[in-house]
């Protein structure tokens, strides 16, 4: 009887659904773009966890408001919050701007967010802007 109560408490335990562990993520990416009124940046990058994971993906920055110029960013990083799985991190992220650069040494930092998962970004390069803007911030897979 003892080796029936056994197995059974071993069958349940090894039933019991895992829970996956939280990874960090990281993208680099360059992107550029711009516009009057209508905000249009397109890009590339990839996506690498600290679990060995990596994923090329498109990155796509639709927007409109206040906002004039053209800008390039190069050399860009961004820090996802912990997520389950990789593919969590593809999908559209809500933005909103302001900034304001000019020269080869303009540089930008920003928030976007899709439900709990969030990303900073940084980045650094050239092109002339000023504005406010909202939109969107699409991340494919490539």
């Amino acid at each position: 009887m003892r080796h029936v109560a056994l197995l059974a408490v071993l069958s349940a335990a090894i039933a019991l659904p895992a829970h996956a562990a939280e990874t960090r993520c990281t993208l680099h990416y360059s992107m550029s773009g711009g516009g009057a009124f209508y905000k249009h940046s397109t890009g590339e990058g990839t996506i690498t966890c600290d679990n060995g994971k990596s994923m090329a993906v498109r990155i796509e920055s639709k927007g409109g408001g206040l906002t004039f110029g053209h800008s390039t960013i190069t050399d860009g990083v961004g820090k996802f919050s912990p997520v389950a799985d990789i593919h969590d991190l593809i999908g559209g992220y809500a933005t909103a701007e302001a900034n304001a650069g000019s020269g080869d040494n303009a540089s930008k930092a920003q928030v976007v967010t899709k439900g709990s998962i969030s990303l900073a970004l940084t980045g650094k390069g050239s092109g002339r802007t000023l504005g406010v803007s909202f939109g969107s911030f699409i991340i494919s897979p490539r």
